[in-house]
């Protein structure tokens, strides 16, 4: 196996963080909530605008070359830029990426974004509503798959979780526990689009969508964006924030398809989080805090067994034992996540971990003493996957 280069482990630092409003923002584009994430972070680094020379998102589906619209909105010129297209994957790729550039000596300060108006869209009629969908008809299963009831990725993940409990013994309650501990989280976030508490016994009364999902199992439809400021480690020392050291990245990409091996169980996370690790020279007891792309409660679950937070098969007694709380021995999602703070496709939890290692929430929001946090990235038709792996000095 070809090992990642030990080269870029601390190379590059996160030296900024924004998001835009979450949750409802009628009337305002996805380009124009990426544009306001990014304006917060370049604000958050104490840099101008001039000083961006690198430009990495990614757009909803259907846009085309997304970074000549965001450079053209910020008025950069850029040394490098591209969009990237691996789904829920896709944004720790940007920041990967970014690290690579500016090895490269291709650019010296690199903007990193995602934004979405998932929430306008499917509210923009009676007919939206009931679809749900944020992807365009073009990009949509045509046959062998709607005309049986299959939808989307909500039934494609509900494969995977019944899989797991026919083979484990996995319970609702386990997902449940996952609910509830990421909406605990939001409940501290004040920026969060879900601040009601909620409780086991509410999670099992939610509406049920696709067996064994129930409406609490599924990530918000939200109107967001995030964003982060790359720059090299020579160039982070005098910012305004402390830099936040990328430690580690990897990724892995089950191209042969979710339904394919034993991919809706045991899933790439565990070849992207082992390149992150072996660059980053650290193991699962290494880490503090946990940022876990869940789409789905059941993604929670089975990527901390694939990145070795506990064995296959044990990750439901692990989610029981409050491990996933603050206090608890891997705090998860600490923002609320995408099942409760808002669903930015994984931006949001890059966001979140650089957040927890600065070290800047009151008592009530931070991880006591955090020093390493792992963020995951999970989409493409449910295959590709990517993992980020942050550190303070």
């Amino acid at each position: 196996m070809i090992e990642p280069s030990r080269e870029l482990r601390d190379v590059c630092a996160i030296v900024g963080t924004g998001h835009s409003r979450l949750g409802r923002v009628p009337g305002v584009s996805s380009l124009d909530l990426l544009v306001e994430a990014m304006h917060n972070a370049i604000a958050d680094a104490g840099l101008k605008v001039s000083e961006i020379d690198g430009v990495i998102c990614r757009g909803p589906d259907e846009s085309y070359t997304h970074h000549q619209q965001i450079g053209a909105r910020l008025g950069i010129n850029a040394r490098f830029s591209t969009t990237l297209d691996n789904g829920g994957a896709s944004q720790i790729l940007g920041v990967a990426l970014a690290a690579m550039a500016i090895k490269a000596g291709m650019a010296s300060s690199v903007i990193v974004g995602f934004g979405r108006d998932s929430w306008s869209r499917t509210h923009s009629s009676k007919e939206a509503n009931l679809r749900n969908e944020t992807r365009p008809d073009s990009q949509l299963a045509q046959e062998f798959g709607p005309e049986y009831g299959y939808f989307g990725a909500v039934a494609a993940h509900a494969f995977g979780a019944t899989r797991h409990m026919h083979l484990y013994g996995t319970t609702r309650d386990h997902f449940g526990a996952i609910a509830v501990a990421c909406r605990e989280h939001a409940l501290r976030n004040p920026q969060a689009q879900m601040r009601k508490p909620l409780t086991l016994a509410q999670y099992h009364e939610a509406p049920p969508v696709v067996a064994p999902f129930g409406l609490l199992d599924c990530s918000l439809r939200s109107d967001a964006a995030g964003a982060v400021i790359v720059t090299s480690r020579e160039r982070a020392g005098d910012r305004r924030q402390p830099p936040v050291s990328i430690k580690g990245f990897g990724s892995f990409n089950n191209l042969r398809g979710w339904f394919a091996d034993d991919n809706m169980v045991t899933t790439a996370a565990k070849n992207s989080g082992a390149a992150a690790y072996r660059m980053a020279g650290l193991g699962p007891d290494d880490v503090d805090t946990a940022q876990i792309y869940d789409c789905f409660t059941y993604m929670v679950l089975t990527q901390l067994e694939d990145y070795g937070f506990c064995k296959k098969g044990e990750g439901g007694p692990f989610v029981a034992s409050g491990a996933l709380r603050m206090g608890g021995r891997l705090p998860t999602n600490t923002s609320g996540g995408q099942l409760s703070e808002a669903h930015c496709e994984g931006m949001l939890q890059i966001v979140e971990g650089a957040r927890q290692i600065r070290h800047t929430y009151p008592v009530e929001r931070q991880v006591p003493g955090a020093q390493i946090a792992l963020v995951s990235g999970h989409g493409g038709n449910q295959v590709c996957h990517s993992t980020l792996i942050l550190g303070r000095d």
